[in-house]
């Protein structure tokens, strides 16, 4: 399944739309996590989501369109590191929950992202870890509906 942006045959869900995002604010995505704090507004497209959980443009254009783009994501070499090199940041903070690192309705969002990569990784993936950690082990359920649709 094709994104809502034009795709080429060398990237059919034009992932190039996540790494142009990323370009300018990868590091401070990085660091807010790092410190705990999300402050700017990044979430979208370095914790994409499912597409159909959010209605804003924003939410629309960066929404992951099924498990093939997800598979894609992961596999892409600059965005699947990024994603497991966020994520593991945000398992190394102690003693914050999901909310306090990163907001409502963000909390929400990393919980959907990481439903939706875990069913692409697995169980013993860092997204279940996310999972686990901050969501006691549950998982989207919205998520699962649309993926099951």
């Amino acid at each position: 399944m094709q994104s809502e942006t034009s795709g080429t045959n060398e990237d059919p869900f034009d992932l190039a739309r996540f790494v142009s995002a990323q370009e300018s604010c990868y590091p401070q995505a990085l660091a807010e996590v790092q410190h705990g704090e999300k402050r700017t507004h990044w979430m979208w497209f370095i914790f994409p989501q499912l597409r159909g959980l959010g209605f804003s443009p924003t939410a629309r254009l960066y929404g992951i369109s099924g498990i093939g783009e997800a598979e894609a994501y992961l596999a892409h070499p600059v965005l699947g590191p990024r994603l497991v090199e966020c994520c593991e940041a945000a398992l190394s903070l102690q003693g914050r929950t999901a909310t306090e690192i990163f907001g409502q309705p963000d909390d929400m969002k990393l919980c959907s992202c990481a439903t939706l990569f875990a069913q692409v990784a697995g169980s013993a993936s860092v997204y279940q870890r996310i999972l686990d950690k901050y969501f006691g082990g549950g998982s989207d359920d919205r998520t699962l509906q649309l993926l099951d649709q």
